[in-house]
């Protein structure tokens, strides 16, 4: 079951775009009256308005996942509604919002402009503003959704053996396959990251979205990733959400591939090892037990590595003697903003660990931006990632 407290960047969200729906629905109301329209079109009106909070509910509604399972509807309709939902409230408030602030403007500036063109000039302006939002958000849909891009980072690790000297280590995440990421988009994301010819891979979680999503299909595609030490991989929050840890885990391990879940494994490359450990996602609501008994896991004598889906670990797996934490699960915030030298990333709300590379003393944690999608099924200034770390001798 979702814990309560992961529902806070749905409110945080929805609250202010309700506001902004409401809005807009008493100005389209006011408009319509102010031209008298008759009873008849008004009375379609308000059928149009109602079926718009309708969306509005049903989009939150489908957070939870008691209502799913109690309307007994298909996972890929519940994304479908989802996707369709959020896709409406961002391009439309965006709009809205930009509109309401031009309207604003244009009338302090519309007095003082007496040439016909310049005034309309002004309003194409105007009009293209309003435009951008939904724009904006139709091409993170339909292009920076699966514009897969392939980012490499080098990560120095204390008391690397010399054999372990650039070994490349492949990260993906948060596939979330379902209605919006098909089996043969995954699957071109595997290709390119199979292109990079990795020594290990490590798959940190979040496969599926809910319960219903195909597991098994999304568990097929991560065992294709081909890498000369195997795949590993951990659990993230929708994995939970799914009900599919134990599927998941099982799935994998027919083909080989190891999801650790509280577990270790010693690999080596050469003369040179290391140790490979895996939790299952650390629930954001009960910090305190953060990585509880994951001390058990170190192997003293060589580097320590984690795999872990929420990047909030990373301070306490530094402190028990983990060298580099493997995270994903944010997204790297999926819509980002970026405001002259200011980024607007919903993720911040709840994590200092956005995207990228992290240290504290000589321990370091990368979070990827992952593959997929969640709730809106778009991706605007944070590209879908796969990740190519090289280790290096510190």
């Amino acid at each position: 079951m979702r814990p309560i407290g992961s529902y806070f960047i749905d409110f945080l969200t929805l609250v202010p775009m309700a506001v902004v729906q409401f809005l807009m629905a008493r100005a389209v109301w006011r408009w319509a009256r102010a031209r008298g329209w008759g009873e008849g079109t008004m009375l379609g009106l308000a059928v149009l308005l109602e079926t718009w909070a309708a969306l509005l509910a049903l989009g939150a509604s489908f957070s939870t996942p008691a209502l799913t399972m109690h309307l007994a509807l298909p996972a890929h309709a519940v994304g479908v509604i989802q996707a369709i939902t959020s896709l409406w409230l961002f391009a439309s408030s965006g709009s809205y919002v930009v509109y309401r602030i031009w309207r604003r403007w244009a009338r302090g500036t519309a007095e003082d402009i007496a040439d016909t063109g310049r005034r309309r000039a002004l309003q194409s302006i105007g009009y293209a503003a309003i435009a951008a939002p939904a724009a904006a958000i139709g091409y993170g849909a339909l292009i920076g959704r699966t514009d897969f891009h392939v980012v490499e980072r080098e990560i120095a690790v204390p008391g690397l053996h010399p054999d372990l000297e650039n070994l490349r280590i492949l990260q993906v995440s948060d596939f979330h396959l379902s209605a919006f990421l098909s089996e043969k988009e995954l699957a071109r994301a595997i290709d390119a990251a199979n292109e990079l010819k990795p020594h290990i891979a490590l798959m940190t979680g979040d496969l599926v979205t809910r319960a219903g999503d195909p597991v098994a299909t999304a568990v097929r595609q991560t065992v294709r990733l081909k890498a000369d030490a195997g795949v590993y991989g951990c659990m993230g929050n929708h994995e939970i959400y799914a009900g599919s840890e134990d599927l998941t885990q099982r799935l994998a391990a027919r083909s080989g591939a190891q999801f650790l879940r509280m577990e270790n494994r010693v690999l080596k490359f050469g003369q040179g090892q290391f140790n490979l450990a895996g939790v299952d996602y650390q629930r954001a609501g009960h910090k305190e037990l953060y990585l509880a008994g994951a001390e058990k896991l170190i192997v003293p004598g060589m580097p320590n590595f984690l795999m872990s889906h929420n990047p909030d670990v990373f301070p306490v797996a530094a402190r028990k003697g983990f060298d580099v934490t493997f995270a994903g699960h944010t997204h790297g915030g999926q819509v980002t903003v970026e405001i002259l030298d200011q980024s607007v990333n919903p993720a911040r709300f709840y994590t200092r660990y956005v995207t990228g590379l992290y240290r504290i003393g000589e321990r370091s944690c990368y979070v990827t931006r992952g593959i997929g999608t969640i709730g809106l099924p778009a991706r605007i200034g944070a590209t879908p990632e796969i990740t190519l770390i090289r280790l290096k001798r510190a």
